[in-house]
């Protein structure tokens, strides 16, 4: 008779709770896009007018555009510096380890963050907050590296970039309702509220930590691979990292290019709107700038399984960059309604991330999935974060109780088109190298894991390539790859 965890159902539940881990986090990770005019408002409004029935004066924490954009480029370098020893960490120590650790620290980051906001107009409420990014971004990025591998573990060689879709869906169902809700939540309970509100849905997090993990746990016993697994971590080593093949560091800069065109963006996106187009108000253009999440929402599950029945993963992952050219050009350069651009980011994005990220696994010793997929996450952080820093300084110094001038506007999108050209680059180089080397990215899912060639036994991923008879005989077990 199958176990529970050898059964279709097992690994969709663990899916679903492991879904729920980023959910908390992804909502507060933008909350200051949705509030940039109150990070970025006077202390007071005390002689604030009233034109055409709109107040012009905007009270929130008196920061500069530098130092809000600050806010993100803290949270992309620390995840830089700290995902790579967190991916060697989990490999070593497991994902239980990972998951308890890295939640907890997005909830105890996104606290910090949440109390700054009291200390408004002191020197302590710029400290603070960037304290509470960082400790939130060690968490968050570090957090996704263990969603990763436990999504990895289960699907591989069965709906993979299904997994992943769902995985983003889910992340970006946070991200879409943090658009929608939280200028509403702001308006009726203020700034430091919403804040706290942030807060606890990282808690809540924090739970499916403890569920996923149990549930992980449970499964890995059932298939008797707990012992063995822990026996393989620990031949994991630093090492290792020189076996990284050209490919596996092209489609890491491939995704750190591509990425340095979503987010920068996004955390902009609102003031953009407004300073560009006459007749948004703040809400509305939150609302077009959530429409890349929308997007990415209502298209990951779906996208995932058609690159799970047609492969074609750095096919895909060129056409993204390539449909994504126009989307920089037009917001740059024209007034077609920036709800054509953000969809259309949404889908070239939808499409990127449910290409890109599940091709790691298939080109990685899962062994050292966990240091891959961390490696990765750094050089597309330090790409985001240098991105963050950059357009701080394009778009100047001054407070936002002005529109930032036009061309400065412009000169972010140039700079967002460049990043995409360079996508370009290396995707195509992506693809020529994959070709030469058996193009496993451009194969199905179950095809790619069938072919995968072997590595020296220190390296391999546990047992991978081989099958027992008990396995043979169930074909809904999750492969045996990864902790």
């Amino acid at each position: 008779m199958a176990k529970p965890a050898e059964k279709a159902f097992y690994r969709f539940l663990v899916l679903f709770f492991n879904c729920l881990l980023t959910f908390g986090s992804y909502f507060c990770f933008d909350i200051p896009s949705v509030l940039q005019d109150q990070f970025q408002g006077n202390l007071t409004c005390l002689n604030s007018t009233v034109t055409n029935a709109t107040v012009e004066c905007v009270e929130g924490l008196g920061m500069t555009p530098q130092e809000y954009n600050l806010l993100y480029a803290i949270y992309a370098w620390t995840n830089a510096l700290v995902v790579i020893m967190a991916g060697f960490l989990i490999d070593k120590l497991g994902n239980r380890f990972g998951v308890f650790l890295f939640s907890f620290l997005t909830v105890l980051g996104s606290t910090i963050f949440a109390l700054g906001s009291h200390f408004k107009g002191t020197k302590y409420l710029l400290p603070l907050m960037l304290t509470g990014r960082l400790l939130f971004g060690s968490g968050n990025g570090s957090l996704t590296i263990v969603q990763n591998r436990i999504t990895a573990f289960w699907f591989k060689g069965k709906e993979l970039a299904l997994a992943f879709g769902l995985t983003l869906a889910f992340s970006r169902l946070g991200s879409v309702l943090n658009f929608f809700l939280t200028q509403r939540f702001e308006a009726q309970f203020g700034m430091q509220w919403t804040l706290w509100g942030g807060t606890l849905l990282c808690v809540m997090g924090f739970v499916s930590a403890v569920v996923v993990s149990s549930l992980d746990k449970v499964g890995m016993k059932q298939l008797g691979l707990d012992g063995a697994i822990q026996a393989e971590s620990r031949k994991v080593r630093v090492q290792d990292l020189r076996q990284l093949s050209l490919r596996y560091w092209l489609l890491v800069l491939t995704i750190m290019f591509f990425y340095n065109g979503i987010f920068p963006f996004i955390a902009d996106a609102s003031k953009f709107i407004q300073d560009k187009y006459s007749g948004y108000s703040q809400k509305e253009a939150a609302y077009i700038a959530g429409a890349v999440y929308d997007s990415s929402l209502v298209l990951s599950a779906t996208v995932g399984i058609l690159i799970d029945y047609v492969g074609r993963r750095g096919v895909f992952a060129l056409g993204c960059a390539v449909l994504t050219l126009p989307v920089f050009a037009l917001l740059a350069f024209t007034y077609v309604p920036p709800l054509v651009s953000t969809v259309w980011l949404g889908v070239t994005y939808s499409f990127a991330a449910s290409s890109m990220w599940p091709s790691i696994p298939l080109i990685v010793p899962q062994a050292t999935l966990g240091t891959a997929m961390g490696l990765a996450t750094s050089v597309q952080m330090i790409g985001i974060g240098l991105s963050n820093l950059i357009v701080g300084q394009i778009l100047g110094t001054t407070s936002s109780d002005a529109k930032i001038p036009l061309w400065r506007w412009q000169r972010m999108m140039v700079f967002m088109l460049a990043n995409t050209v360079s996508c370009i680059v290396t995707s195509v180089l992506l693809n020529i190298v994959d070709h030469r080397q058996g193009g496993t990215l451009n194969k199905t899912t179950k095809k790619s894991a069938a072919e995968q060639p072997a590595s020296p036994p220190d390296r391999d991923p546990l047992l991978e390539g081989e099958e027992t008879p008990e396995e043979e005989a169930s074909a809904g077990s999750p492969s045996i790859n990864n902790s």
